[in-house]
């Protein structure tokens, strides 16, 4: 194949991803209702690309939603396997338990098993531990009928069929596998409360594209015309919505 061709073709069997994590949207929707229920931390546990996605989904928490700890992201092999990986990591079933044990697990909290093909060892056995003492259990998997899948109480199954190069599950599992954690995450936190209309009210002023954000944030909740003024009041509270109650409360005055 010519390099148009090969771009072609991967362009083509990613159109499907959309689709098929629309199809699983019932099961993501019982799951979110679960975990808001819970009401404990969530914590996302898998291999290789698996675990990388996981990680980078729930270290986005923080900075966009100002809520540390609420999402946790595992990888068998350790931090190292962020970047490297680890042998025969993924193929012990008792690690994944031990790696959840350093957090101090209670039933309030959610495990969500990640794994492309369902059968990664460290994901189930984790899962399965997990269910035996009472957490809430669930996967994300893009394989029907597998050991994960049987192993939680709440599976959300995204059959997105044969990879562009087979078995490379970092090409559309992964990628329906960010849309659904993108899903969860966010629909979470939405309905915890951190977003007021579609605005990230209680993200985390670390740059200067983020205090502008918030400043204009501001501007628009308040009827503060003053960029200056409104920033002012943005880094005095340290929140958009700290900032615009201090102002509808009349602790801030103009």
């Amino acid at each position: 194949m010519s390099t148009l061709e090969i771009l072609r073709g991967i362009n083509e069997e990613d159109q499907g991803v959309p689709a098929a994590v629309g199809s699983a949207i019932p099961q993501i929707e019982r799951l979110v209702d679960a975990i808001v229920a819970r009401g404990g931390r969530v914590f996302y546990m898998g291999s290789g690309t698996s675990g990388r996605l996981g990680i980078t989904d729930a270290s986005e928490i923080l900075p966009t939603f100002g809520v540390d700890g609420k999402f946790i992201g595992i990888i068998s092999g350790g931090d190292r396997a962020i970047r490297t990986p680890v042998e025969k990591a993924e193929d012990d079933p008792v690690q994944g338990w031990k790696d959840l044990e350093a957090f101090a697990p209670t039933p309030a909290d959610t495990v969500i098993g990640i794994s492309a093909s369902g059968g990664a060892p460290y994901a189930v056995g984790a899962v399965k531990e997990a269910r035996s003492r009472g957490l809430l259990t669930a996967c994300i998997t893009c394989n029907e009928g597998s050991p994960l899948e049987a192993a939680c109480e709440l599976p959300v199954v995204c059959v997105v069929g044969p990879e562009f190069v087979t078995g490379s599950t970092r090409m559309k599992s992964g990628t329906a596998t960010k849309l659904i954690l993108n899903m969860i995450s966010t629909a979470v936190m939405i309905r915890l409360g951190h977003v007021e209309g579609n605005k990230m009210v209680d993200m985390q002023l670390t740059n200067d594209k983020l205090v502008d954000r918030g400043t204009r944030m501001v501007m628009s909740e308040t009827g503060i015309t003053d960029y200056e003024e409104a920033k002012a009041l943005l880094l005095a509270h340290g929140s958009v919505r700290d900032a615009v109650t201090a102002t509808a409360t009349g602790q801030h005055r103009r």
